[in-house]
C-alpha cells in the first residue's frame, strides 16, 4: 500500500498541466545525442531512467518532477542555434520550471525570461589535444600511476577479460558500505550505477597483483556531429580499503588513451556548490549564501555528501573550469526541499 508520503507527492504531481506528449524511445534519444550531445549531461538525459521528455523529432527537454515542482536536466539537446526555443516553449507550457545544471548561453536565455540564476558548483574539462601531464604541478598524478605498476597493479581497459559482470557488482556493493549514506544512490545529476556498459560508454579497471579487480572507472561519450568528442566521467567504484592511488592513476591511464585516439575533450563533470562567486546574471542572494555555507558545513560534508572532498580530488588534474547554473522562478525552500528528494540526499 502506497505511505503518506508517495500519496502526497502524486496529488501534487498530478496538479501540474500536461506538456504536449513527446515520448521519444532509446533510438531517437541515441540519435539525437550523437547529433548534438555536446556538453557533460548529455548522454545521462538519454540513458537515466524516470526521465520525460519535452520536444520533437529534432530535439529534446529532460525534466523530472518531484512535490509538484518540474526540473530540467542540462541544457536542451538539440542544435545549438535552436536550443533558446526548446526552452522557451517548455517554459510556455510548464510553468516556473527550474532548471538544473546548465551552461552560460542556457542561464542567459533564462534571464531573459526573468529566472534568477545562481552558480551551483563548477564543471571542470582537459582539452586532451593541448593538455600534457608533465610539469611541477602533475607530479603527483604521474607519482600514482607509477606507484601502481612499480606494485604490480594492472590499469588495461575492461574487455571482461579480468572482471565480469558478477565482480563489477561487488565491486559497486563494497564500495557503497563506505559511502556516508550507503542506503541509496544519487539520481538525477546522477544515475544508478550498471555493471553492464550503455551504448559507447567506456570502462577502465584496476587489477591487484593476484588478479582480482579492485577499481573501476567508467566514461560517457560526448558526441557532436555524430562523432564521440570525449567522454565525462560518471562512475568511479572500488573495493574498501583499496589505495586511493587508484582513482587518480585509473583517470590519468584513461586521458592519456583518450588523448591517443584523438579525442579532444575529457570532462570531470561538476563539482556541486563548489567555488560559488557571484553570478554575472540576475541572483538569489539568500540561496548564494546557502549554498556557499553547505560547502564549507562539516555536518553536510560528513553525513550527506563530501563536496569538499569531491572538489578537492577533481582540482588534482587543473582542468579548465567554467561556471554552472541553477536557474528558478520561484527559488523557494520547498521548491529546494524538493529538488533535494528528487537528487535523494534526503
Amino acid at each position: 500500500m502506497p505511505n503518506f508520503k508517495s500519496m502526497m507527492d502524486a496529488w501534487l504531481e498530478g496538479r501540474l498541466p500536461p506538456v504536449t506528449a513527446f515520448e521519444p524511445d532509446f533510438a531517437t534519444r541515441l540519435r539525437l545525442c550523437m547529433n548534438h550531445g555536446d556538453f557533460s549531461l548529455a548522454y545521462s538525459t538519454v540513458v537515466q531512467p524516470g526521465l520525460s521528455y519535452f520536444g520533437d523529432m529534432n530535439g529534446y527537454v529532460a525534466f523530472a518532477t518531484k512535490m509538484g515542482h518540474a526540473f530540467v536536466l542540462g541544457d536542451p539537446v538539440a542544435r545549438e542555434g535552436e536550443r533558446a526555443d526548446y526552452i522557451r516553449r517548455f517554459v510556455a507550457e510548464m510553468p516556473r520550471p527550474c532548471f538544473v545544471q546548465v551552461g552560460g548561453p542556457t542561464a542567459s536565455v533564462l534571464a531573459d525570461l526573468g529566472y534568477r540564476i545562481n552558480q551551483m558548483g563548477i564543471e571542470s574539462d582537459l582539452h586532451l589535444a593541448t593538455h600534457s601531464f608533465a610539469g611541477k604541478r602533475n607530479e603527483t598524478i604521474r607519482y600514482s600511476e607509477t606507484w601502481l605498476r612499480k606494485k604490480g597493479y594492472q590499469i588495461a581497459e575492461c574487455d571482461g577479460s579480468i572482471a565480469d559482470s558478477e565482480q563489477v557488482r561487488h565491486i559497486s556493493a563494497n564500495w557503497r558500505k563506505g559511502r556516508i549514506v550507503s542506503r541509496r544512490e544519487m539520481r538525477f545529476l546522477n544515475r544508478p550505477f550498471e555493471t553492464r556498459l550503455g551504448p559507447h560508454m567506456r570502462r577502465f579497471m584496476i587489477a591487484h597483483p593476484d588478479g582480482h579487480a579492485i577499481a573501476i572507472l567508467d566514461f560517457d561519450p560526448i558526441f557532436k556531429n555524430g562523432e564521440v568528442i570525449g567522454y565525462t566521467s560518471a562512475f568511479k567504484r572500488k573495493l574498501v580499503g583499496t589505495t586511493a592511488h587508484a582513482e587518480i592513476g585509473l583517470t590519468k591511464f584513461a586521458a592519456d588513451r583518450f588523448k591517443e585516439e584523438g579525442r579532444v575533450r575529457l570532462s570531470f563533470g561538476l563539482s556541486p556548490l563548489a567555488d560559488i562567486e557571484a553570478s554575472t546574471f540576475p541572483e538569489s542572494h539568500l540561496w548564494r549564501r546557502s549554498f556557499e555555507q553547505a560547502f564549507r558545513s562539516r555536518r553536510v560534508n560528513e553525513t550527506i555528501f563530501n563536496l569538499q572532498g569531491q572538489a578537492a580530488f577533481k582540482r588534482r588534474f587543473h582542468g579548465a573550469r567554467q561556471a554552472s547554473y541553477i536557474a528558478f522562478k520561484r527559488g523557494s525552500p520547498i521548491e529546494m526541499l524538493a529538488l533535494l528528494r528528487l537528487l535523494k540526499t534526503l
